[in-house]
This record gives structure tokens, sequence and C-alpha cells, in this order.
């Protein structure tokens, strides 16, 4: 009779098929049965390797749980669902879910999560980067992929993150091109012209984020103290059915097939036409007639320090005082068409300002001002980052005034300006090595200089 064998010890031995088998003890599984794994090898001695490996990782916590692994596509799908919607904002999840249904799962959403190998994300990057995607296109998709996998390691599904074996595109950081003192103040003469003028020299002025101008309500602005409290944001997410079938409460929209070489149904679209729909595709929630969660919503700001107060400069103190009398005379004009929304800027109804509709008017203001095209982004907050700079504020006030978390994204913000680093060099220069002063002409004397003025000396005697 063989000696009883110890607890979690494994076994190894060779089975009548000629294969060298191992069964090694990992614990038990949810059910609370035994759970052992089986490992396989022609030789005794690789299958003893094997069944090293699985125990070192058991010893370690780090063996992955037991059953069959799901593939990409259900793991990114319980990710988002149950995972990263917890913590996400709603525009972040959208986005996550875009390039997780356009990218992720059309590249390796059939693979198992622990057959996925460093080769299959790296085939993929290429396909993207071949058809045309930008090098931070593919970076946040990678971003995305590694942040699931490293949940997917915690939980032990997987032994390994293989997206931190991959090296993703590399990506220069994108030069901001901030308004000059002069362009600032040609593109605010050209917005004095319109009703909104207030918040674009809100938007230049004091760096607020386009959202963060557009969300601002009287309740949180303070004329007397002089401040502004940036608690809320206006953005437009996308909508969400709301009803029990989303497949078949889009039928009529869904469309399976591509649009045809010379298509003219979408000719008129900036990114060409769209992609035709999955089989299962759940999009077309802005026609639910239960839809939820979508349109312009008031959200908060990502950060809790976006949420500080900022300074109002005095002399935008009157100019508000105008602005609010004007949009009170509009609420006593529209009447009972206006749609109280407490918003600080607002259209002739009372509504919010679409995002849409102010990005158009700021191209408008750029044209009507003779500035060449930039970045909504650009001619606000990095202005007035730069400016601040110029005017001699150090660099932990402007972080508090653009409310950064850390100094490193404020310097990000600021530009520098050639004439003000030429200028620093000459304080430089003048420090290190002094001006020299300029040469006085002297007249040598020679010997016969001497000899003749003795001559004229005892000629006069």
């Amino acid at each position: 009779m063989s000696p009883r064998r110890a607890n979690m010890e494994s076994s190894v031995y060779q089975g009548s098929d000629g294969w060298w088998h191992g069964r090694v003890t990992m614990g038990v599984k949810d059910d609370g049965s035994p759970d052992r794994r089986h490992r396989r090898a022609r030789t005794e001695t690789e299958v003893r390797r094997k069944v090293r490996e699985l125990e070192a990782q058991r010893d370690k916590g780090r063996a992955p749980r037991a059953g069959r692994k799901p593939t990409v596509e259900q793991w990114m799908t319980t990710y988002l669902t149950d995972i990263a919607s917890l913590k996400l904002k709603p525009r972040s999840l959208d986005d996550y879910w875009s390039k997780t249904r356009n990218h992720l799962i059309p590249g390796i959403g059939q693979h198992r999560l622990d057959k996925l190998q460093p080769e299959h994300l790296e085939v993929m990057y290429r396909k993207m980067l071949d058809a045309g995607y930008a090098d931070s296109h593919v970076l946040k998709v990678h971003r995305i992929l590694s942040r699931a996998l490293k949940i997917a390691h915690r939980r032990r599904l997987v032994g390994e993150n293989v997206a931190t074996l991959v090296d993703p595109p590399t990506v220069d950081e994108t030069e901001a091109n901030p308004f000059t003192v002069e362009e600032a103040k040609a593109f605010l003469e050209a917005a004095a012209k319109r009703p909104t003028f207030m918040r674009w020299v809100v938007g230049v002025g004091m760096g607020f984020r386009q959202g963060e101008a557009l969300g601002f309500r009287w309740k949180y602005v303070d004329l007397d103290k002089e401040l502004f409290h940036p608690q809320w944001q206006l953005q437009r997410l996308k909508w969400r059915h709301g009803c029990d079938d989303p497949h078949a409460c889009g039928e009529r929209l869904h469309r399976f097939d591509p649009c045809p070489p010379n298509c003219r149904t979408h000719k008129n679209y900036k990114r060409g036409c769209p992609k035709p729909c999955a089989k299962n595709c759940t999009k077309h929630a802005s026609t639910c007639p239960e839809r939820k969660g979508g349109g312009l919503v008031f959200t908060r700001p990502k950060t809790k320090r976006s949420r500080n107060s900022v300074p109002i400069p005095p002399p935008f103190i009157p100019y508000l005082w105008e602005h609010k009398a004007q949009q009170e005379a509009l609420r006593a004009e529209a009447g009972d068409a206006w749609q109280e929304h407490n918003v600080v800027f607002s259209r002739p109804d009372g509504r919010p300002i679409d995002p849409r509709d102010d990005w158009a008017e700021f191209k408008e203001l750029l044209e009507e001002a003779g500035i060449e095209d930039r970045r909504q982004h650009d001619g606000s907050r990095h202005t007035a980052g730069t400016i601040l700079n110029e005017l001699g504020v150090d660099l932990p006030t402007i972080m508090e005034v653009l409310r950064h978390s850390q100094i490193g994204q404020t310097r990000r913000y600021v530009k520098g300006r050639s004439h003000l680093a030429k200028a620093a060099m000459r304080r430089m220069g003048d420090t290190l090595l002094p001006a020299q002063k300029p040469p006085t002409e002297t007249k040598s004397e020679t010997r016969d200089n001497r000899a003749a003025r003795a001559r004229r000396r005892r000629r006069i005697r």
C-alpha cells in the first residue's frame, strides 16, 4: 500500500497514452470542490518543469482562477459595464466604448484572455496605423486595453498583463499655439460686436474650459466678492437606450451593407461614410422612445481642484453687471418663451449655448480678427496661462488660476515667447559681462615731439 500524499502535494505519472501527466492542487473552486490543475508533456522532465511553474504561481498567489477564461470581447464588455462605469465620467466612458467596438473587438476580440500574446496587439496596432489612424489614437486604444488587462490580472484571470510587454507608438505632445497679447486684443475687439462678448472675455482672460464657461450659472457667481465658483460644466452626452431590446428598437436605422464607392448620401460628412452596423448593433439610441442620459447635461468637472474658486479681474465686474442687465431685458422680451436655466451665457430664449455653436462662433471670430486658425483650447486656456507668465506671474500662481493639480501640467500650458527670451539673455549678458566703456581718443607722444617742444621753449626764452 503506497503512502498517503501530503496535502497540496503534486503528482506526476505516465499514462497509458504514452504522455506524462502532472496534477497540481491549487486550492478549492468557488463551489467548494478541489481545484486540481492538469499539465502534460512528452517527457517526465518537461512535465515536472510545468508542475513547478504552476506550484510557484500558487505559492506566490499569482495563479489564474480555475475555469474557462473569457474572450477579450467578453472581458471588455464586463469591464466597461460593471467596473469602469463606476469610476469614469460619462464622456470618458463613451470614448472607451467607441474604441472598444471599433478596434479592440474586431482586432483581438475572439482571442481568449489567457491566450493573448504581445504579437496580437502589435499586429492590431500596425493595421490601425496603416489605415491612417493617428499615433495618439492608437496609444489611447493601448491604454484602454492595458487598464482592462490590469484589472483582469489583479483578479487572477490572467497570469500577466501582456500590454506591458508591448511598446505603443510614441506621441509627440501637441504644441500649444496661444494668442499673443495683440491677437487677444484683436479677438476681443471682434467679439465686442456680438452679444456673447463676455463669454469670450471670460474664456480668454481667465482661461476657463469651454464646458466650464458655458456651464456657469448665476448661482455660482459672486460679483460682490469678485469670485467665480466653477462647480458645473456643460457637456453633450450620447443617448442611451431605456428599452429592453436596443437592437430591435433601432431596427429601421440598421445598415449592414457598406456604402457604394461614389456614395451621395454621405457626401457632406467630414469623416466619410459611417461604418456598417454590427450584427447585434445596439446603437441609434437617440431615436429610442425611452432614451435617457443624453443631450446637453450639466456635469461635475473632472477633478476636485477644478472646482476651486477663481478671482474675477476687477475691470471685468462692470461688464458682467451690464451683461446681467441685458439678459434680464431678454427674459422680459421673451416672456413665456423664456426657458429658465439660470446660466450666465445663454441663447435668446434662455437655453444654454450649444458647444457646437460656440465652437463655430470661435472660428468665425478668428476669421474676423485676421488670426490664423487654431484650437479653441489654445485661444482660451493656453492664452491665459501664457499672458500671465509674460506679465511676470509665477508658475504656482498660474497653477492656482488654471486650477491644475500638478505644476508640471501648468508648464505645458505656458509657452515661452522669443522676445522675452531675448530680453532675458540680454539681462544675463549684462550681469556676467558688463558693457565695456567706449575707448577715449589719446595721442601718443614721440621723442621728436618732445624735442620740438623743447626747442620752442628755448626760442621763447
